[in-house]
């Protein structure tokens, strides 16, 4: 485990405070008038998910995380688990819902994604950026409404429920944008 320098502080940095791992969230560099150049830090417990305020003079330390990050096969769904394979060892991970989090509306038996692990426990899981996905129902779109930006929701075959415009229709493929939820566009089959 190594140490991080101040000068290094970034948004998205993996560090350990006692024996927790922490990702952090926002960093600020202040300068007063006198003393110490300070970091103003928000960091979010990667075990917990509750968020720290801290501040570190210029010059101090942290321990880095020891957090891996691999890349796993989303095998199926048990009860309140997902079940995850690590794709070079083969090794099984079963995920609880709280850490899968708002993933589970984009995953599809056999997708490949990223999952961090600490102390080999999965900590999160990141699905690919866009995925296609099959629109199991959606109402019938309005006839002569020709308005932009007019969109309706749609069930798609994860179970999630997506909003989509008002062209789409029920067992259409749509590419989804899932760091933000959005619709990108219908896909041919």
């Amino acid at each position: 485990m190594g140490t991080v320098n101040t000068s290094d502080f970034r948004k998205g940095l993996k560090v350990q405070i006692d024996g927790d791992p922490y990702i952090m969230i926002e960093c600020n560099f202040v300068k007063p008038g006198k003393g110490q150049a300070l970091y103003k830090c928000k960091l979010r417990n990667l075990t917990r998910g509750t968020v720290l305020d801290r501040t570190y003079k210029s010059g101090d330390a942290l321990d880095t995380a020891d957090i891996e990050e691999i890349d796993a096969q989303y095998l199926y769904k048990e009860k309140d688990k997902f079940v995850f394979m690590d794709n070079t060892s083969y090794e099984q991970y079963e995920v609880a819902n709280e850490i899968v989090d708002d993933a589970w509306k984009y995953l599809k038996e056999g997708m490949l994604c990223k999952m961090l692990l600490h102390d080999n426990n999965p900590l999160g899981v990141t699905p690919p950026n866009h995925v296609v996905l099959k629109v199991e129902y959606t109402e019938p779109g309005v006839r002569g409404n020709t308005a932009t930006n007019v969109t309706k929701p749609a069930k798609v075959d994860t179970g999630a429920e997506i909003l989509v415009p008002n062209f789409v229709e029920a067992g259409e493929l749509i590419k989804v944008d899932t760091r933000t939820g959005d619709y990108i566009e219908r896909v041919k089959e």
